[in-house]
């Protein structure tokens, strides 16, 4: 399980929109930039902190030829809403998508490029954990066409990798990193910090040993406690928040000094080595997503709807009979766009053009102007001519500053 912590924000219950916001109707006047997700739910075993739609693996294995033929009848079912759309990044999430098989990754992606109009530039991103991977599996998945990776690696601290139930070590880890960097362009390793038993020099070590490998991309986030998860049940020892913040501290300091820009909450990429499959999401853009559990959102002159997929496997291996994947649709009415589009816009540190409210949401800027002023007000926002952003007073209280955009 790597980067999609950062598969889009959805809400999971419908909030109180900001007042006011419900004068307005919704037009957009063209259609948001098109991205492809792809969840594959299986993974060696189901990580403490994780909670993700994953799955460990049963002793009959992974039903791959079928979860396959499943993902294309999806896909071809949600045609008709992309007619005539570009698709610009696929991302393959997960669960652990590198534990397909070559052969089976490079069918998925045939398919899905005789079924969609897909730029010839797309970025093309597979997650993949340290032990499912060799260096013979990583080149094969680059002949497949992926062109960015993204390796959960958490740590490089065996002590701490136990402690997070993962299934690889030190030399896994070091070894998966080396061998995806010899083999793409583009790679992300993934961080974790605030770790079970983890000293501030600790973090300090890992970040160290990330930055000496050089990745394009790095990924780091602070453990988080979530519902529903073995850590939440059982809570394991974790540093305490001036300790936790220290780690935050040291690592964008350190990023910043080795020329990696802090472009959202906690993604750091080199000059021009951004994420577009994620920057579509916290712009606002549309996503088609297909698999088990994937979550979409998706425009058109009716509006703006989200679906979901049936989360478990077995569900969604039966929706090949019955032939309709889509678990929920819901509408998003004007009322709640403010809210939504927030959520995901203010996540990025160098903010957004004013004008991207109203290209990406089909409402005038007034609608979103009450949470705004009172954003200002705190502190939690600036605005540079036509650009807003999170102040640092807003990037550390996210969850306040989006408050500010439903109702009291």
């Amino acid at each position: 399980m790597a980067e999609p912590r950062i598969i889009p924000i959805a809400p999971k219950a419908a909030p109180q929109p900001a007042a006011g916001a419900g004068r307005w109707e919704a037009r957009l006047t063209a259609s948001p930039p098109l991205s492809l997700y792809v969840h594959f739910p299986w993974c060696v075993e189901k990580c403490p902190y994780c909670d993700f739609n994953s799955h460990a693996v049963r002793d009959d294995g992974i039903p791959e030829a079928a979860y396959l033929e499943a993902l294309v009848a999806d896909l071809e079912s949600a045609l008709p809403q992309i007619w005539g759309r570009r698709v610009h990044s696929i991302f393959i999430g997960g669960g652990t998508p590198s534990l397909l098989s070559p052969e089976g990754l490079d069918a998925l992606l045939t398919a899905i490029r005789m079924r969609v109009q897909l730029d010839p530039l797309a970025e093309i991103t597979l997650e993949a954990n340290p032990g499912t991977v060799d260096s013979g599996r990583f080149r094969a998945f680059r002949q497949a066409g992926v062109n960015r990776l993204s390796v959960g690696i958490q740590s490089f601290n065996e002590a701490h990798l136990r402690a997070l139930g993962r299934i690889h070590g030190r030399d896994e880890a070091l070894a998966a990193a080396e061998a995806a960097l010899t083999h793409f362009e583009a790679v992300n390793l993934d961080l974790m910090y605030a770790l079970p038993g983890q000293s501030l020099a600790d973090a300090e070590a890992d970040l160290a040993t990330a930055l000496a490998l050089g990745p394009t991309h790095l990924s780091c986030y602070h453990l988080t406690l979530e519902p529903n998860t073995a850590f939440a049940a059982n809570p394991p020892q974790v540093p305490d928040p001036d300790t936790s913040a220290d780690m935050q501290d040291h690592i964008e300091a350190r990023l910043q000094d080795a020329g990696y820009g802090h472009y959202e909450t906690s993604a750091f990429a080199k000059p021009n080595r951004e994420c577009r499959h994620n920057l579509n999401y916290w712009t606002f853009g549309d996503y088609l997503g297909i698999g088990a559990g994937a979550h979409g959102k998706l425009s058109s002159h009716e509006g703006i709807v989200r679906e979901t997929r049936p989360k478990h496997p077995a569900a969604y291996l039966a929706a090949l009979q019955s032939g309709s994947f889509v678990q929920e649709r819901r509408s998003i009415g004007a009322a709640e766009l403010p809210f939504e589009f927030m959520m995901n816009a203010l996540r990025l540190n160098r903010g957004f053009p004013r004008r991207l409210f109203a290209e990406r949401t089909g409402l005038p800027f007034e609608a979103a102007e009450e949470g705004l002023l009172k954003a200002r007000r705190q502190g939690l926002i600036e605005v540079d001519g036509e650009t807003l952003r999170p102040s640092a007073r807003g990037r550390h209280f996210l969850n306040e500053l989006l408050m500010l955009f439903l109702a009291a």
